[in-house]
């Protein structure tokens, strides 16, 4: 495959795109919820430039209308979004040489979706800066931001976004940049990708019958790049 140099700024926006498109349907759905129990368009806006993560903000508004306490809201939040700092580890080697406030501006807003398109380029060893990195997460962060405040705004409107099959962009646009990562490894490595695919797929299931959700997707994550790994190094 031919190496390509991802450099500027304006690559990285349009590397964004796909996540784009997946971020207008689930953020409009999170506005919506958001408005549907009691939150204002400020603290729509606030929720998704202080929490920035879908699956956490879904998760505050339904425990926010069963009145959850506080301290329980912020320990499942941080529950939920524990596999960022596996993310943000994977890909901190790349960006070594750069200041450390350049660092942690990729890490703090590193989500699933800019995760995945960021591993599809590095995974097929094309150069990547951290000015395109930074265009692909900004971008993305404030696409997230104006969907769930134009949700919020149609809240009033739409009682429930799942009639309308806002929540399935989500799992499309997974679907899609899982494809997108998985198939240049599975060209080059089919053997140590299958196997390591297998062994995610089949500690998730056990270790569901365990544990949470987000504790069964972390282990699995981290037994799956044990895997990875030693099949590298062999």
């Amino acid at each position: 495959m031919e190496k390509r140099e991802y450099i500027t700024f304006r690559e990285g926006v349009n590397a964004c795109v796909p996540t784009i498109l997946g971020y207008l349907g689930i953020g409009i759905a999170v506005g919506v919820v958001g408005k549907n129990v009691g939150l204002s368009l400020v603290e729509i806006a606030l929720m998704s430039i202080l929490v920035y993560a879908g699956g956490a903000q879904f998760i505050i508004c339904g425990m926010l209308a069963i009145q959850s306490p506080i301290s329980a809201i912020i320990f499942t939040t941080f529950l939920v979004n524990l596999r960022h700092f596996l993310m943000s580890m994977s890909v901190a080697s790349y960006f070594k040489k750069e200041p450390l406030i350049t660092s942690i501006g990729i890490g703090t807003l590193l989500t699933d979706e800019s995760y995945g398109v960021l591993m599809t380029a590095l995974s097929n060893n094309h150069r990547v800066s951290s000015a395109w990195t930074h265009g692909l997460n900004i971008t993305a962060y404030l696409t997230w931001i104006l969907s769930t405040i134009v949700g919020g705004l149609l809240g009033t409107w739409i009682p429930d976004p799942y009639l309308l099959g806002l929540d399935f962009a989500l799992v499309a646009m997974f679907a899609g940049l899982f494809i997108l990562q998985v198939d240049g490894p599975m060209k080059k490595y089919t053997k140590e990708t299958l196997i390591v695919l297998g062994t995610v797929c089949l500690s998730l299931y056990l270790f569901m019958g365990f544990f949470s959700p987000e504790l069964s997707v972390l282990f699995a994550t981290l037994l799956g790049c044990t895997v990875g790994m030693v099949n590298h190094h062999e």
